[in-house]
């Protein structure tokens, strides 16, 4: 299946570690955290802060409920925002060399990474 925006529930849902969920309900709400992420990578683009810790733990729970395939998740729903989130998948060693999504083949060495996000990474 390839992931695009049409397709992108039921991705998510065929990915989805039926083990955790208890409900269509929590498997919304899991699906829901990439629109948590973009909201605080848009404020953190405005000038205000990042709440580090907050976006570490939305991504780490989306790589636990639908596994690895979530790297291309994230990059296709946070597009416009990859150079905040490279340092984060980065971090958990999840980034490819090439993640592909839609028609669109994003190649690690061409996303650059925020030196903010990267030194406060550093210090956890």
């Amino acid at each position: 299946m390839i992931l695009s925006e049409d397709t992108f529930m039921l991705f998510a849902a065929h990915h989805y570690d039926m083990d955790r969920a208890i409900s269509t309900e929590e498997f919304q709400e899991d699906a829901k955290r990439f629109q948590y992420l973009k909201r605080l990578f848009r404020r953190y683009d405005n000038g205000k802060e990042l709440k580090l810790r907050l976006v570490l733990n939305h991504i780490i729970i989306i790589y636990n409920c639908f596994g690895p395939v979530a790297t291309e998740m994230l990059f296709m729903k946070l597009e416009g925002y990859h150079k905040y989130l490279k340092p984060f998948v980065v971090y958990l060693s999840y980034m490819p060399e090439t993640i592909k999504y839609d028609d669109v083949i994003v190649r690690n060495s061409d996303v650059s990474m925020d030196e903010n996000i990267i030194t406060e990474l550093r210090k956890i």
